[in-house]
């Protein structure tokens, strides 16, 4: 799936030129998050998001540091953040360059531009110009649409079994085959050994994560020397796999 197959269009920006009360207001009423800055040709320039606003000297909420830090940054970072908190046109408080995105970019390159540049917009632009934007609500849609819809076909519980099983064999953190499952009308029981808590959550969620499944049970212990003596060769499922001789309850805590 492609970025032009899920971005927001048209989209709504606003001049270098305008004010910010103009730009604050075009938010509230079309109920955005953000403006995209185009110049006359539709040329994308900056942007500006609701957190542009957050540090601004009308709320009593600018910036304010130590004289010696204010020192140690140089007057170019103190200047600027006086400008971003008192200007009153969108040119002096817009962010530059804009973190953009071609209309063929995947879901995962837009998902790595974000988390990489920590920003929740991110516009798509062709030939310089905007032609759509994707929002974090945007992907929420496409994941809602993606997730499996459960009960909408009778549970097949050998295919639900091996689904399972590839998912944690495909994981590195799974172990390799020391967690069995088996699986009775949807109904999913985990087996097995485990060496650190995090991997129960991670195990089950690998299992609620395929079609069909109704209920995950969890029958996983943990164990306190998986590497060492401790475990032996055992048969379980016609195969051949180490399972720990020495196994704790998850419950039990150690003072």
């Amino acid at each position: 799936m492609q970025a032009e197959s899920i971005m927001t269009k048209p989209v709504i920006t606003t001049d270098a030129n305008a004010t910010i009360a103009q730009a604050v207001e075009l938010m509230l009423s079309n109920k955005v998050s953000c403006l995209p800055v185009a110049d006359s040709d539709g040329t994308l320039i900056g942007i500006v998001s609701k957190s542009d606003f957050l540090r601004r000297e009308e709320l009593g909420t600018q910036r304010v540091r130590p004289r010696w830090l204010e020192f140690d940054l140089g007057p170019g970072t103190v200047a600027e953040d006086y400008a971003r908190s008192n200007g009153r046109i969108i040119h002096q408080v817009m962010t530059t360059p804009v973190i953009s995105a071609p209309p063929g970019a995947s879901i995962a390159d837009i998902v790595d531009l974000m988390m990489q540049h920590r920003i929740n917009n991110l516009p798509i632009v062709d030939r310089d110009r905007v032609i759509g934007i994707i929002t974090r609500t945007d992907l929420l849609l496409v994941l809602i649409r993606a997730m499996p819809k459960q009960g909408t076909t009778p549970p097949d519980d050998d295919l639900i079994r091996k689904a399972i099983l590839a998912e944690l064999q495909s994981q590195t953190w799974s172990g390799g085959d020391l967690i069995d499952v088996r699986v009775s009308d949807g109904l999913v029981e985990l087996k097995g050994a485990i060496v650190d808590e995090r991997q129960r959550k991670a195990a089950i969620v690998a299992a609620e994560k395929v079609a069909g499944v109704g209920q995950v049970k969890d029958g996983l212990l943990l164990s306190t020397d998986p590497f060492g003596e401790g475990f032996i060769a055992a048969e379980k499922a016609g195969t051949r796999s180490r399972v720990p001789l020495v196994l704790l309850p998850s419950h039990i805590t150690w003072t």
